[in-house]
């Protein structure tokens, strides 16, 4: 599975659980961490656990390893790293606060359009 598979996978979980303004930041050649940062938010704490636990499940379903899972039970902002792509998953109101798509500004947005609408 390539990376483009796993972003693919990721948004789709996000999206399942009506996730908000999920976006995706290329950051090839921009950061070391990842290639690819897929940014959104839930409108609740109950919510966003929802989403950041779609996507762990449906990421083990197509046997991709969670390297690491921060911040579920706070449920303000959690991180979830799965190797080449970090789901940011927000509360809407750290979403604005942290502003990660003006702080990485210079990573081109990915079109999900036509994955999240199959």
């Amino acid at each position: 599975m390539d990376r483009r598979d796993i972003l693919t996978t990721v948004a789709k979980a996000a999206d399942s659980k009506r996730a908000e303004d999920v976006i995706a930041l290329n950051m090839n050649g921009i950061s070391l961490i990842a290639d690819f940062f897929l940014i959104c938010h839930g409108n609740s704490d109950k919510q966003v656990q929802a989403i950041a636990r779609e996507i762990k499940e449906q990421a083990a379903e197509m046997d991709i390893h969670v390297k690491r899972l921060e911040g579920f039970d706070e449920a303000r902002w959690v991180l979830i790293d799965l190797g080449d792509v970090v789901a940011h998953v927000f509360h809407k109101d750290e979403r604005s606060y942290y502003n990660l798509e003006r702080l990485w500004g210079d990573a081109p947005i990915e079109d999900l359009t036509s994955e999240l609408n199959q």
